[in-house]
């Protein structure tokens, strides 16, 4: 189910993760090669995914 990004924390191992609009979290990690997203580095490139969708896989699972 898609969410919103309403903000952004860090884990307990230091990385990203987006806040979504359901309460749920997703991570957003910059690892190349497996995940390219070196705008989560920066508040400003963070800043600019506000609003934007992600999938969030835990609103999908059965209760």
């Amino acid at each position: 189910m898609e969410q919103s990004i309403v903000g952004f924390d860090k884990d307990e191992e230091g990385d990203w993760m987006a806040v979504l609009s359901c309460g749920h979290t997703c991570h957003v990690r910059h690892n190349p090669p497996w995940f390219n997203r070196p705008w989560v580095e920066s508040e400003a490139g963070r800043a600019q995914y506000l609003g934007t969708s992600l999938n969030c896989k835990k609103c999908e699972e059965p209760d």
